[in-house]
């Protein structure tokens, strides 16, 4: 099986890298697996941001998480990185996924399908 790319929505890459050096590698690891088809050794799912989105879980001494989608076949569409420092994940970070989700749905119903 190939390995699906990545595509990273709005800031999600910078904000990733942005991560300490061993969030960053975790991350990396965990959104390799997700682009073999294996999912991440840490997730929920985030029905709230979309249908498919997924939440990866990584684990430091400050917890990080990652909102990606993979349900589509050209691609694992990385939705959002974010610090998280509350133990309920924050309204503005689930709202800017919802919106970078919406935005991709719309963009994907533009395009003619490629056959």
């Amino acid at each position: 099986m190939t390995e699906k790319p990545l595509s990273w929505l709005g800031s999600s890459l910078d904000d990733l890298r942005a991560f300490p050096k061993d969030a960053r590698r975790d991350a990396g690891y965990q959104l390799g697996r997700v682009q073999q088809g294996l999912l991440p050794s840490d997730w929920k799912a985030m029905t709230t941001v979309g249908a498919g989105v997924v939440e990866v879980r990584v684990h430091t001494r400050v917890e990080h998480r990652v909102f990606y989608v993979a349900k589509f076949e050209e691609a694992v569409y990385v939705l959002h990185a974010f610090e998280k420092r509350t133990r309920q994940t924050p309204h503005p970070e689930i709202a800017l996924a919802k919106k970078r989700y919406a935005d991709l749905v719309r963009q994907r119903a533009k395009k003619p399908e490629v056959r």
